[in-house]
Order: C-alpha cells, then structure tokens, then sequence
C-alpha cells in the first residue's frame, strides 16, 4: 500500500516537473525543474529494486550534468526579447516537428505486443546470489558491448564537436617560448649590486631590468611567464 502510494507521488511530481522544464519561460527555472524530475525519476527506479541506476542518475546526472546546465545558464547573456522575436516566424516549422513526433509515438504505442510469457516473469523472483549491479554489467558488458562501445563513441564525438565549436582563436594571448626560456642566461636577466657593510642603496644605484634584445622585442609572445623570465635586479 505504501509503495503503492509512494509510486504514484512520484510520478505525478516527475511529470508536473517535466510539464514545466518545457514551460517555464526562465531557463534557470527549467534547469531546477529538471533536477526535481532527476530525483522523482530516480525514486521511481527504487521502488523498482533498480538502487544503482537511482544512484547513477542522482549522482550523475543531478550531481553533474544538472549543476552544469544551471551554470551554463547562469553565465549566458541570454537576450529574451530577442528569442522571443522569432517565435511566430518559427512556429510552422515546430507545429510539424511536434506533429510527426506525436505520429510516431502513436504508432509505436499502438503497435506495442507484450510477449505471451511477460504475465509470468513480471512475478518471477531474482536469483539472490546477482546483484543488481553484476546483472547489469552482465548485460551491458557481456551481450551489449557492441552497442557500449558505439554509444561511447558517440559522445566522443559529441565532445570534439562542442571542444570545434567553442574554440576561438585570440591573436592577444602570450604563449611561452620554450625555447628561449631555456637559452636565457644569468648574465642577460640579473644583475648582482655588492652594497657595502651599513651603506644604503639610492635610487640612482637600483638597477632596473635589463632591455631585452632586439629579436626578442620582434616577437608578438615572449618569455614573460613561467621560468627564466625578464626579472628585477637582485639587490645583496
């Protein structure tokens, strides 16, 4: 009676929630929404005895990819008014997409046949000596690896793709010189004052860094960061 009841809280809240990623007009608002629908989601897995796949989806997906979106979203300069601009120009085209998806769900539900056998193995008992975990495995590793493999492969190239398009070329940044760090000398960057015993140091004897030469001044990047730098005069 109470898993009973329990499951029905949660799908009612994981569905409001999901109603709501897609409408609600703040898109930080829907980010939160889809966290709400990750932890009814992942109540629903244990009621179903599935406690790993609750785990992987609070941890993974809530822990991670749910706090990314949030602050992606935070950080955007998103302009509203201007998304808002191009909603009628773009609702035909939306209006279609929706209605050949609604088809096919149509299809695909209506043509939906349960095997003869499911009425039996719905009450079948697990073996107590798999775990949920090594059944799993077992599934994913042993008679799906094939398709393992070319889902991972899929999101490697979903990440190159992102890693091309995000990347942008800065003419600005300085780059290290490797090779002209290396070469630099005590001689061209230091420059040691011997100060006698209680005299002091005027300004006229601080010595200020040394010009760097003429080829090093030609190059767009130098030496700057990292070892062997330009430094200030060492004063003993």
């Amino acid at each position: 009676m109470i898993a009973t009841a329990a499951f029905y809280v949660f799908a009612a809240v994981l569905l409001g929630s999901a109603a709501l990623v897609v409408s609600a007009r703040n898109p930080v608002h829907s980010v939160l929404f889809l966290i709400l629908a990750f932890f009814n989601a992942a109540g629903l897995f244990l009621l179903a005895g599935a406690e790993f796949l609750a785990m992987i989806l609070v941890i993974v997906y809530v822990g991670a990819v749910a706090v990314l979106f949030l602050f992606v979203v935070m950080m955007l300069d998103i302009d509203f008014t201007r998304m808002r601009e191009g909603i009628q120009r773009y609702a035909p085209v939306g209006a279609t997409v929706g209605v050949i998806l609604l088809v096919e769900l149509a299809s695909v539900f209506g043509s939906w046949q349960l095997l003869p056998q499911s009425a039996s193995l719905r009450g079948a008992v697990a073996p107590g000596a798999v775990s949920n975990t090594a059944a799993l495995g077992d599934l994913l590793y042993t008679h799906n690896v094939l398709l393992f493999q070319l889902a991972g492969l899929v999101l490697l190239v979903a990440m190159i793709g992102a890693i091309v398009l995000t990347l942008r070329a800065r003419k600005a940044s300085r780059r290290q010189d490797i090779s002209r760090q290396v070469a630099q000398r005590v001689e061209d960057t230091l420059v040691l004052v011997k100060v006698g015993l209680g005299a002091a140091v005027t300004e006229a004897e601080f010595q200020r860094p040394l010009p760097e030469p003429a080829v090093a001044a030609a190059e767009p990047h130098g030496g700057g960061h990292g070892h062997g730098g330009t430094h200030a005069a060492e004063v003993r």
